[in-house]
């Protein structure tokens, strides 16, 4: 199925969105261990140092830089295009994790880097055509319909119980607490970005848009959303592998932004049960890679008296634990390391 016109211009500013925001993960990430170097005080567990830390608002321009183009890409192609081609991102990431951090990449990592290409070349292939907006009144009526208030609600009472039960009590030891609140706000983000991207794309061709409240309010549910976003991927950053954030991220992230514009802008009506049959196969193919790369990364440190080397851990071992590093940083870095620590891992395998 050839792509049109606008998908293709919605295709090129994805590619480029996520080769940004890849590389702004680790520019991000070496800011923040600059700004605990300097303050003593982590982001992960409510230090705002940051802040204060150039190379972190280099990342962070770079990510805006990246997020811009991903806003634009919005405008010009349906969300299950987009979205799946985050998987650049982490390949990126990854990749300059292996390079500038020095976290290693086993080498089914650089297997499941294909499959996220493979998977995401099947999407572009079979994506769908979108239907034409001609007014943000349509986009409203979308996201007022029945099916999608009941997704935004689940999102909301998810988000409210993540926050307050979940992340005082596990945030720094489940990498799921923290990516699960970007996640589920980012879907939301996602659907606003595409509506506000869509008037301001209809204004800029003669047909204002902005005289309608709908478009304001799209406005502020993405400065809401982006924030919140912000301020959980930092601590999970902080807290956590980056190239065991990435992945988790986008896997979470994109199959919840994909549920919801199908709900809202229902993508799959009018295509054939095989395209989207394909469209499914290439998002499982990306999903697979992703948590082949996560699933085969190898910690970053490993403690020199933790004696003979241990079996690869299992995925849910290494979900739970992911955060045990940042202890053994925080020891280091004080010249006492913890053995306690240090021996629980040991029986973790």
């Amino acid at each position: 199925m050839g792509l049109s016109e606008e998908n293709l211009i919605g295709l090129i500013l994805a590619l480029v969105s996520s080769g940004f925001i890849g590389a702004s993960f680790i520019i991000k990430k070496q800011g923040l261990k600059r700004a605990a170097a300097v303050s003593g005080v982590r982001a992960g567990v409510g230090g705002y140092y940051y802040l204060l830390e150039p190379l972190w608002w280099v990342g962070m321009i770079i990510m805006i830089v990246g997020e811009v183009a991903n806003f634009v890409a919005y405008a010009f192609a349906p969300a299950v295009l987009v979205t799946p081609l985050g998987a650049l991102s982490i390949i990126v990431s990854a990749t300059l994790a292996q390079l500038v951090l020095k976290e290693k990449l086993h080498q089914f990592g650089i297997l499941g880097c294909v499959m996220c290409i493979i998977g995401s070349v099947i999407i572009v292939v079979h994506a769908p055509k979108e239907q034409p907006i001609k007014s943000v009144l349509e986009i409203w009526d979308m996201a007022t319909q029945p099916a999608f208030l009941a997704y935004v609600g689940s999102i909301i009472v998810l988000v409210f119980i993540l926050v307050f039960h979940f992340a005082p009590r596990c945030g720094h030891t489940n990498v799921l607490v923290y990516t699960g609140i970007c996640s589920l706000m980012g879907s939301l983000t996602v659907m606003s970005v595409k509506a506000l991207g869509t008037s301001l794309k209809l204004t800029f061709e003669g047909e204002n848009q902005l005289i309608y409240p709908e478009t304001w309010f799209f406005m502020l549910v993405v400065a809401i959303c982006v924030i919140m976003q912000m301020n959980y991927l930092n601590k999970a950053l902080d807290t956590f592998n980056t190239a065991v954030v990435s992945p988790i991220y986008y896997v979470m992230f994109t199959t919840l932004t994909i549920l919801a514009s199908v709900i809202m802008f229902k993508d799959w009506d009018g295509q054939s049960g095989g395209t989207i049959v394909s469209e499914i196969c290439g998002f499982i193919v990306v999903l697979s890679g992703t948590i082949l790369l996560h699933a085969t990364k190898e910690f970053e440190r490993s403690c020199s008296f933790r004696g003979s080397a241990p079996s690869s851990p299992s995925l849910s071992v290494r979900l739970y634990n992911g955060n045990e590093d940042f202890f053994l940083k925080h020891d280091e870095e004080n010249g006492s390391p913890s053995e306690s620590m240090c021996s629980r891992r040991q029986e973790s395998y």
